[in-house]
């Protein structure tokens, strides 16, 4: 019983041993292709491509190789210049984009070019090729054509390159041009026309461009140039309106300002002719007595005074209203040149002027009207003096005319006296005697200013006696 178990365990080692056996050579015959390569299998069945998936590859009358389907990518750089259709020797650096095609013949094809070849020589076959048609296509081009349309050279070799290629089971995905050199700079100078072309219209532009900017600028200068003229029109309009209401409000004051002057000294003139009047009422009450007895005579004379009088004061007051109306025309032609000349300022400032004259003509209406009642009093007074009281205020004033007349000599500070020895007439007593001749001058000065006889009026005063002593 134990032997049995002992031949079953060994039976069944063995049997393990043996499949597993199997389980290895079978696994070493089958083979898998991935989706980048294709697996030729040749042998007693003939050539079969696997892509995709796996098989069985028996040994001793079956063999395998793996043909790669990536992309392969080299560059095509002939060594030789390159001629094109105009001569010119031209340096052409492309990169070409090869892969096998993916359709069982194309693989079969490729695997028979280059399946024993390694990477490097298929590139270099491949190249071979490129090269050949890219100088033939280079050829049929002038230099103009390659630099300017790379994209139309890539396409001519895609379609000259295809047939070789599909015979090789090879398909040009792309093929691009990376430089193109020569060694006589045709091409660097192929540019120069356009260059020039270019700077010639970008300098045309430039010069339209600033020619507009300047013909702009110039508008708006013009249009700017105008509207500040037009400001300054309105503003000199506005200052000329503004000047002309302030001078007519000056013209206003200034005329009103002459009136109330003007009647001002008349009112003065007759306050003070009051007040003298006043003065002679009360020195005529002294001497009221004394000229009753000569009162027919005196009242004849009176009239004469009162004729004089009233003669002085027309002349006075012609005198004060002629020259208070030349004062008024002169203010009137001034302040007419000067509303050409100048315009008011505001309105309010106007007024504000027109109301502080209007206070102020006020101020100088009340005073000049207190000024003419004393004037006029005076007036009155006057026309009640009598011949006594003209020659009373002839003495009375007299002296005050001799220190006037005098009064040149009180400010010399020294005098020197040459005498000549001819008696009275030299030295000191000339002096003396020129100021009696001064004083001597007096009474005819008075006869001169007033056109009455002073001997007369002298006379009429002695025969005046009071009633106490005849």
């Amino acid at each position: 019983m134990n032997l049995l178990s002992n031949d079953v365990v060994v039976f069944v080692g063995l049997g393990v041993l043996a499949l597993i056996f199997v389980l290895g050579i079978l696994a070493r015959m089958y083979r898998k292709a991935g989706p980048h390569e294709a697996l030729i299998v040749y042998g007693f069945r003939g050539p079969r491509v696997i892509k995709g998936h796996g098989t069985v590859i028996f040994p001793m009358v079956e063999n395998c190789r793996e043909l790669s389907l990536e992309l392969m990518s080299f560059d095509v750089a002939p060594q030789q210049d390159l001629y094109t259709r105009q001569g010119v020797a031209v340096t052409v650096e492309a990169v070409a984009q090869i892969k096998v095609r993916s359709d069982q013949a194309s693989i079969l094809t490729a695997a028979e070019q280059f399946l024993t070849k390694t990477p490097q020589e298929r590139e270099a076959l491949i190249r071979l090729v490129m090269e050949g048609h890219l100088r033939g296509i280079i050829g049929q081009l002038t230099v103009e054509q390659i630099v300017k349309e790379p994209e139309m050279v890539g396409d001519r070799m895609r379609s000259t390159c295809a047939d070789d290629m599909s015979k090789m089971g090879l398909e040009v995905i792309s093929f691009t041009i990376k430089e193109v050199r020569d060694k006589n700079e045709y091409i660097s100078n192929m540019g120069r026309p356009d260059i020039a072309r270019i700077r010639r219209d970008a300098d045309v532009a430039t010069a339209e461009a600033e020619r507009d900017t300047a013909i702009q600028r110039a508008n708006a200068k013009r249009e700017a140039a105008v509207a500040e003229a037009q400001a300054d029109q309105d503003r000199v309009i506005a200052q000329t309106a503004s000047l002309t209401r302030q001078a007519e409000a000056q013209r206003d004051l200034d005329i009103k300002k002459a009136e109330y002057t003007e009647l001002s000294k008349r009112q003065q003139a007759q306050a003070d002719k009051a007040y003298e009047l006043q003065t002679n009422v009360m020195q005529q009450q002294v001497i009221a007595e004394q000229v009753k007895v000569q009162q027919v005579e005196k009242e004849g004379q009176i009239k004469v005074q009162e004729a004089e009088i009233q003669r002085h004061e027309r002349e006075l007051i012609a005198t004060v209203l002629k020259a208070a109306e030349i004062e008024r025309q002169r203010i009137e032609t001034l302040a007419g040149a000067q509303r050409t000349k100048l315009t008011t300022e505001a309105d309010g400032q106007a007024v504000a002027i027109r109301q502080q004259g209007e206070a102020e003509a006020a101020v100088i209406f009340q005073k000049g009207e207190a000024e003419a009642k004393a004037m006029q009093v005076k007036a009155e007074a006057y026309q009640q003096w009598n011949q006594a009281a003209v020659v009373d205020r002839l003495l009375t004033n007299m002296a005050d005319v001799v220190r006037a007349m005098a009064e040149p000599l009180a400010k010399v500070d020294k005098i020197t006296v040459v005498s000549t020895g001819d008696g009275d007439a030299a030295g000191v007593n000339k002096i003396t005697g020129d100021m009696t001749k001064i004083a001597a001058q007096v009474p005819a000065l008075f006869e001169a200013l007033s056109g009455m006889d002073i001997k007369q009026l002298m006379a009429s005063v002695k025969a005046i006696q009071p009633k106490g002593d005849s």
